[in-house]
């Protein structure tokens, strides 16, 4: 089966689920990319970003590897991104394992291209200290994303900067406890983000559950949740166990002897979905932020399964390497 024919497929089922249950106009989605390593991946990127920007995202983001382990491809793949016109382009930043001056400096970068948008995360120490460094912070370094944020707020520029953070419906891994872990979102809001964007997840409950929470908190600002269309079964289920992400007994179910044929799997994947974001929707949610992988036709077709059509293209052609 085509690219064309499963955008054809979604397009039905948008159809055919609107007639059922009227989707909002109103919703507004986000697409987050990981920087390539090979001239293969650029041109991917590069397709894969035009593709998407059809949808009108209200910004795309390139992850940052942490300690800056992937710096000079994410300042690549951004200046890749900053040549779609209209697209607004957001940087990863991670403080782990790094000094101060050296993160100014990326903040510097990520500024004199233009960058308006950084998404402030702390990162996973490394399995070796490095520089004087006790579980990936820094002697002279920040010691977590609310110090991160704090950073950044102190900057001359600061009123110019937007501020995103990572928050988790089903805790921190390394968290204490929910509490410790809705303390530690709290911190990072109080030291000026201007929104959370959540880890993936797969029961559209969790999130709510832990939106109230937020809320019983005395969280007020945007908490999007972030959305993982299953590109690999196997692949998500092994991602999920290391970030403490729940896969539900009957998406193993429905997803069983799936990975040989993708064609099959892709389309269920964007039902899939898509049926937990139209959750979320009945529930208030307008935002959703989308884990690509480089590969937009599933995201693609997710959106469209949504009722939100691209406005410069009728299909998706972009081909994910």
């Amino acid at each position: 089966m085509t690219d064309q024919l499963i955008n054809e497929a979604a397009d039905r089922l948008s159809r055919r689920s609107s007639a059922a249950t009227p989707i909002t106009s109103d919703l507004r989605v986000s697409f987050e990319f990981f920087p390539p390593t090979t001239p293969a991946g650029s041109k991917n990127l590069a397709n894969s970003a035009q593709a998407l920007a059809a949808f009108d995202p209200t910004f795309v983001s390139v992850t940052y590897g942490a300690g800056g382990s992937s710096q000079d491809t994410t300042f690549a793949a951004l200046d890749q991104l900053s040549e779609i016109p209209g697209l607004a382009v957001a940087g990863h930043l991670t403080c782990v394992s790094a000094c101060r001056d050296t993160i100014g400096d990326v903040i510097d970068s990520y500024r004199s291209r233009g960058l308006e948008h950084i998404v402030a995360l702390r990162g996973d120490a490394p399995d070796e200290a490095n520089d004087g460094c006790i579980d990936g912070v820094h002697p002279n370094g920040y010691c977590d994303a609310a110090d991160l944020v704090a950073g950044i707020r102190s900057r001359p520029d600061a009123d110019e900067i937007e501020i995103s953070v990572g928050a988790y419906p089903e805790v921190h891994p390394k968290a204490a406890s929910a509490k410790a872990d809705m303390d530690s979102l709290k911190r990072k809001i109080d030291a000026g983000a201007d929104r959370a964007i959540t880890q993936f997840f797969f029961d559209a409950d969790v999130f709510l559950r832990f939106l109230d929470d937020a809320r019983t908190a005395g969280i007020t600002v945007p908490i999007v949740p972030g959305i993982m269309p299953v590109t690999n079964f196997a692949g998500i289920c092994r991602f999920s166990e290391r970030c403490g992400t729940t896969v539900p007994t009957w998406m193993h179910e429905l997803f069983n002897g799936l990975d040989d044929t993708p064609e099959i799997r892709e389309l269920v994947a964007a039902t899939v979905a898509a049926e937990q974001c139209k959750r979320l929707v009945e529930h208030g949610v307008r935002d959703f932020h989308f884990y690509t992988m480089n590969k937009p036709n599933l995201t693609a077709a997710t959106c469209r399964i949504l009722g939100i059509s691209p406005t410069e293209a009728t299909t998706v052609e972009a081909k994910a390497s």
